[in-house]
C-alpha cells in the first residue's frame, strides 16, 4: 500500500486531537484552530492509502526556532516505519532551527539519540484548586480588553519568536477565558483557560510573582467552580511547584522540555505553567 506524507487541513487536526486524547493526553477541546493558525503547513499526516496512520507537528516559529509535537503513529502500524518517515520529513521542515519539544518519558532516549538535549521537565499538576482568598491589590481584567500589541510583548518575554497569529487564536476562541493582571498599570500578569477533554487546561500562566499567579489561577477557576484544572509546569521554577501545593494540585504527569541547540534565553522564573505542551 502507498504511504504519502501531507499536510494536515483544519478538519484533519480532529485526528491529532482524537489521537492524543487516545495517549491520554487531555488535549483540549478547541485546540485545532488557534494550533492550525500558530503554522497552517505544520501539522503532517502519514496516510497509507489513503488513511491516516501517523501524526507529528512541525511548528515554524520566527526565522530561527521550531517546535515537534503530536508525535504519533495508529497503534496498528507501530514498528512498520511509518512513524520514522513522517520524524524524517517534520525534521528536514525544521532543518537549520533550534527545535525544542515536550518528550514523554519512554521516548526521551530515542529523542536523545536524534539530538535533543533536556533542558527542563514539565510536570502537570491536577485538582479542583484550594479555595484561599487572592491578594486584594492586584486588578484583574479580560485580558481580550487590553490593546494586543501589550499582549503579543509581553509573550515574547516567555517565548523565543512572534507567534501572534496563535496567540490571537488562543484569546478569542470560543470557550477560552483569558485574564490579565494589572498592578501599577503595568501588565504583571496573563493567563488562559481552556476546556480539556478532562476537566480544564490553564496555560499559559505567567505572572511576576506567586501571589499574582495565585489571583489569576483563582480567577480562572471561578468561572467554572469545582471543576478540576491542570497545569503544566516547568520544574526548574519552584515557586510555580509550590503554588501547585498551595493550590492543593497533585502531579499526575511529566515530560522534558529537549531542545537541538542551547535552551532559549527567556524569563523561565514568571512561568507558572507552560502554554501548551504540544506547541511550546
Amino acid at each position: 500500500m502507498r504511504f504519502e506524507i501531507t499536510t494536515a487541513s483544519v478538519d484533519e487536526m480532529a485526528t491529532f486531537t482524537e489521537w492524543a486524547e487516545r495517549e491520554q493526553w487531555n488535549p483540549g477541546r478547541s485546540d485545532a484552530l488557534p494550533f492550525h493558525c500558530a503554522d497552517p503547513r505544520g501539522f503532517l499526516l502519514g496516510k497509507l492509502a489513503g488513511t491516516p496512520v501517523a501524526s507529528v507537528s512541525a511548528v515554524r516559529y520566527g526565522a530561527d526556532h521550531g517546535f515537534l509535537g503530536f508525535y504519533i503513529a495508529h497503534p496498528s502500524v507501530r514498528g512498520q516505519g511509518y512513524g520514522i518517515q513522517l520524524w524524517r520529513a517534520a525534521m528536514e521542515r525544521l532543518a537549520g532551527r533550534n527545535v525544542g519539544l515536550d518528550g514523554v518519558v519512554e521516548q526521551q532516549e530515542n529523542y536523545r539519540r536524534s539530538g535533543f538535549r533536556r533542558a527542563w521537565t514539565h510536570v502537570r499538576y491536577e485538582g479542583v484548586p484550594a479555595a484561599e482568598r487572592p491578594p486584594a491589590d492586584i486588578t484583574l481584567v479580560d485580558a481580550r480588553a487590553v490593546p494586543f500589541g501589550l499582549l503579543a510583548a509581553y509573550d515574547r518575554r516567555f517565548f523565543p519568536a512572534d507567534r501572534d497569529a496563535f496567540l490571537a487564536s488562543w484569546l478569542s476562541t470560543p470557550g477560552h477565558t483569558s485574564v490579565a493582571a494589572v498592578r501599577d498599570g503595568e501588565l504583571r500578569g496573563l493567563a488562559v483557560m481552556r476546556p480539556a477533554r478532562a476537566g480544564s487546561r490553564i496555560g499559559p500562566l505567567y505572572a511576576a510573582s506567586e501571589e499574582i499567579a495565585l489571583a489569576l489561577v483563582h480567577a480562572l477557576a471561578a468561572t467554572a467552580p469545582g471543576t478540576s484544572v491542570a497545569l503544566d509546569i516547568p520544574d526548574v521554577n519552584a515557586l510555580s511547584v509550590k503554588l501547585a501545593e498551595r493550590l492543593g494540585l497533585r502531579p499526575t504527569f511529566e515530560c522534558a522540555r529537549m531542545y537541538t541547540a542551547p535552551a532559549p534565553t527567556i524569563d523561565l522564573a514568571a512561568i507558572y505553567a507552560t502554554t501548551t505542551i504540544e506547541l511550546g
